[in-house]
């Protein structure tokens, strides 16, 4: 193989496979991108065994041929050559040559022959949806997934496809999130995406209305995302029923402003640390929102207004959740909806129902 591309692109292309690439492996390949040589076009990919992403780009084809190498290698090479374009050459005893100006290295390539192919897929639904409206749903939803694996399926988010639209749902256990979108489509469909998958394509994903299309098989989905293509395989599992764990009713509702309450938790939340942990205490009380946390540091009180409706009511919170359920709101204000003390309270926003987060709260100890 000999080519010769422009450095700026291959950076890009380099930089955005590397995020399917393996850290680190018993199988030295997946460490590696696969570089391939064909028809005046150079293709990449990174492939971890779950993530896959490949992407071509036009380069001076002087030799065809193929070869793997490092990915962090390659990536710190390129990114510090001086050049405006960079030669690769590699001979039959896999030893490759990557130059640019009179910067050159000598390494040892991978044979193509020990990566692992990537899963074709066979009767396969087609789903658009325009990049910046899929970018926004991941935002508001991927913080809910759970990181652990005591319920492997809920390490990812479910996309639910009704003629209705398309909703995005994430459950830890703690909390749900979900967003809503009015897309319009003929299928009805429910699979459910790694949580890593969608954190990498969120990173590829623009904030225009290009489609974006998704072709979901049993197993496998493949996202085709502006010259990249993403195959990732699918969570397999029984997910939450969403729908049943959302409460109907409400006695108190809270119109709130975003900011301010964000800034409240986060100054009362001072003496919370991962060493000494301890509810936010929220007391929902006529027009003040009074929030208190006391810890072996000491107490912190603060108050901020808002409209209460309904019979007052005193909860505890993990101060993290609920900071990050109205993080994800990005609404300049939102309703609160509480059936009681105990009962998990809805996050939703002033008007519609594009989204909704759900935070479990922590039951108080009496003072």
């Amino acid at each position: 193989m000999k080519i010769t591309c422009d450095k700026s692109l291959l950076v890009e292309a380099v930089n955005n496979v590397s995020r399917a690439v393996s850290p680190k492996s018993n199988l030295p390949t997946l460490e590696g991108i696969l570089l391939k040589a064909y028809d005046g076009q150079l293709s990449l990919t990174g492939y971890d065994l779950e993530l896959g992403i490949s992407t071509s780009m036009e380069a001076k084809i002087l030799e065809e041929g193929e070869i793997v190498l490092s990915a962090k290698l390659l990536s710190d090479m390129i990114r510090r050559m001086p050049g405006e374009n960079i030669s690769i050459s590699t001979d039959e005893k896999l030893l490759t040559l990557i130059q640019s100006g009179a910067t050159e290295y000598t390494i040892l390539g991978m044979s193509s022959a020990d990566f692992p192919e990537l899963p074709t897929l066979t009767d396969t639904e087609t789903l658009s949806i325009g990049q910046g409206t899929l970018k926004s749903m991941i935002g508001q939803t991927l913080f809910a997934i759970a990181t652990t694996d005591s319920k492997p399926v809920h390490t990812g988010s479910m996309f639910d496809v009704t003629p209705e639209g398309v909703t995005l749902v994430s459950v830890d256990g703690y909390r749900l999130a979900m967003r809503r979108e009015p897309i319009k489509t003929s299928m009805e469909l429910r699979f459910i995406v790694p949580g890593k998958t969608l954190s990498e394509i969120s990173k590829l994903l623009g904030e225009d209305e290009v489609p974006v299309d998704m072709q979901v098989s049993r197993k496998h989905i493949i996202f085709q995302i502006e010259g990249y293509s993403v195959v990732s395989r699918l969570l397999e599992g029984e997910f939450l029923d969403y729908q049943a764990a959302i409460p109907q009713n409400s006695s108190t509702t809270v119109e709130i402003d975003t900011r301010s309450f964000m800034d409240s938790i986060e100054r009362t939340s001072l003496l919370i640390s991962d060493r000494l942990r301890s509810p936010l205490r929220i007391r929902f009380d006529s027009q003040q929102i009074k929030i208190s946390c006391s810890t072996a540091l000491g107490k912190a009180y603060d108050e901020i207004s808002g409209t209460v409706t309904g019979p007052e009511v005193e909860m505890g919170f993990n101060n993290k959740y609920i900071l990050d359920a109205l993080r994800a709101a990005g609404c300049e204000k939102v309703r609160l909806e509480i059936g009681g003390p105990l009962s998990p309270m809805k996050v939703v926003p002033m008007e519609g129902d594009s989204f909704l987060f759900l935070v479990l709260p922590v039951r108080l100890k009496s003072e």
